[in-house]
């Protein structure tokens, strides 16, 4: 396992902030009231610890498949519907959201290779991510790739703890699946607009994990 960039400065300052804590709380509290002294240190300890898994990049063995969609993030899946497309695309198109939740791996991966035709962040609201609104009212940076001559999009929405979208993808960029697409700080959900023939290979409540779990085959 390893730390991915985008936590290095945020785990930097919570090692100052838990330092600077827990050592006030020795020269105030340990000689006075030992146990409270002790709860801080187990409950910073805790909040730090936390903080460091959220940036982990666990190693895993990737799918690889030119005939596959894969899960672009971890997390649950809570819509797969038939919608009609708000960017982008004109017409109707199977989406498929997966929910991360703050305990999730938070890197977010190519669910296919190819071109990207489009890539374009939008500021927005904070909603809970689990708000069918989220999709077109939150801060989210959409990705759309072109592979012969079929289309993807990727929509990564931030939520109500969400408050940064990472996104390292250009439009006229060659990528590969299961390469980097960006990364979500605490938490918020990935939508993915399918093309109505795709076969759909997840259902309500499947835990994929991206970059292993195929959501669809086309």
């Amino acid at each position: 396992m390893t730390i991915h960039k985008e936590g290095y400065k945020t785990i930097a300052w919570s090692a100052i902030i838990f330092g600077i804590i827990n050592i006030l709380s020795f020269y105030l509290l340990s000689f006075t009231d030992p146990i409270i002294s002790y709860l801080v240190f187990i409950v910073t300890l805790g909040l730090f610890l936390f903080i460091i898994s959220f940036f982990r990049i666990p190693k895993r063995n990737f799918t690889v498949d030119e005939n596959a969609i894969i899960a672009p993030c971890d997390g649950k899946v809570v819509v797969i519907e038939e919608v009609q497309a708000d960017e982008y695309f004109s017409d109707r198109r199977i989406q498929v959201s997966i929910f991360m939740s703050p305990l999730n791996v938070h890197v977010n991966r190519n669910p296919v290779s190819g071109d990207v035709t489009y890539s374009q962040y939008h500021k927005g609201k904070y909603l809970v991510a689990w708000n069918p609104k989220s999709s077109t009212e939150n801060e989210r940076h959409t990705v759309v790739y072109r592979k012969n001559g079929k289309e993807v999009l990727a929509k990564q929405i931030a939520g109500a703890l969400a408050k940064r979208i990472v996104n390292y993808l250009q439009p006229g960029q060659k990528v590969k699946q299961n390469d980097e697409m960006g990364f979500i700080k605490f938490g918020s959900r990935v939508d993915l607009l399918l093309p109505l023939d795709a076969q759909i290979k997840v259902k309500i409540g499947d835990k994929p994990k991206a970059g292993v779990t195929v959501v669809a085959t086309w």
